[in-house]
């Protein structure tokens, strides 16, 4: 219930020594001529690679554990992995809690009424709005989840390079470090 405490295992040290050891969650909407596409996207840390991606017209649990569930397909981490959100009903659902707990991963939450303590994935959004979104005026729900589809796995995470892995795409920096 509500007065579980949630920890926060991360408080704001978002730094990880490997891949899939700290992932981020979170949730934007995208407007479409069509109404709302809601974007979940899970981050991780190390390489600011996005693991995984859902989307959907409903802003429901649904839609985080479909997401959470790609990334462990993909990724496939180990127990232990820390995934770190705030404190949104969709996170703190039982059946995305149970999710967490089926792969041997831990929820982090960050405190209510903190503001989001999440500068990596608001980095993304920024640039997600930036880049994509903003003047594109999608007609379409479908129209919206193909071009973000594209977006992700063929230039965010492939090729896009960022000043803090030395000017290296995500996919490049892990094959570098790992």
């Amino acid at each position: 219930g509500a007065s579980l405490s949630r920890p926060n295992l991360i408080n704001q040290i978002f730094k990880a020594t490997a891949p899939n050891k700290v992932w981020l969650g979170d949730m934007t909407y995208i407007p479409t001529k069509e109404g709302t596409l809601y974007l979940a996207v899970n981050i991780d840390v190390f390489s600011r690679k996005i693991v995984g991606w859902s989307m959907s017209s409903r802003m429901q649990d649904k839609l985080v554990i479909d997401c959470f569930l790609q990334a462990c397909g993909k990724e496939q981490p180990q127990p232990g992995l820390i995934v770190h959100t705030d404190q949104g009903s969709q996170y703190t659902s039982s059946r995305y809690q149970s999710t967490l707990r089926q792969v041997g991963a831990q929820s982090s939450m960050s405190r209510k009424g903190n503001p989001y303590d999440n500068a990596m994935m608001e980095s993304f959004y920024k640039t997600l709005k930036r880049e994509l979104i903003n003047g594109a005026h999608f007609e379409t729900r479908a129209e919206a989840t193909q071009e973000i589809f594209k977006y992700i796995e063929t230039y965010y995470n492939t090729k896009r390079m960022h000043s803090a892995l030395d000017y290296k795409s995500p996919k490049n920096f892990e094959k570098y470090h790992s």
